[in-house]
């Protein structure tokens, strides 16, 4: 499995795309973020395939076109700085997904980005 990601974590992710798959839920909070020490990237994560390895979330490239896609964690694992040899995408061990992958969706489109300022993302979650 991931290194990257604590196992606790992964366990959280998997037990989400179980859920999706059994049709009981269909928008998870995020779980993990991920980015790139050295770039704009950003990955926020709510499923896991344990199988594949590959990680279900809005995946932000750094290039203005946020998007929902799947995301191999074995290849982001692999990513190393080309001169300093070291890992390029780390764990932010902050990060609070308090809000549905919707409504961070709907955020990321609006900004070209990934927002994750809960004043803006708590005006565009449905009132409860």
């Amino acid at each position: 499995m991931s290194k990257m990601i604590p196992q606790n974590l992964i366990e959280i992710m998997i037990h989400n795309a179980q859920e999706v798959q059994n049709q009981l839920a269909k928008d998870h909070a995020p779980v993990v973020k991920l980015h790139s020490k050295y770039g704009k990237a950003i990955w926020l994560l709510s499923e896991l395939d344990p199988v594949n390895n590959i990680a279900f979330g809005l995946c932000d490239l750094g290039q203005g076109n946020p998007e929902l896609s799947y995301v191999s964690l074995s290849d982001l694992a692999s990513l190393k700085h080309a001169r300093l040899k070291v890992p390029m995408v780390e764990t932010d061990p902050s990060f609070d997904g308090k809000f549905p992958m919707s409504i961070y969706l709907k955020a990321a489109r609006a900004a070209g980005k990934v927002v994750e300022d809960d004043a803006v993302l708590s005006l565009l979650s449905p009132l409860e």
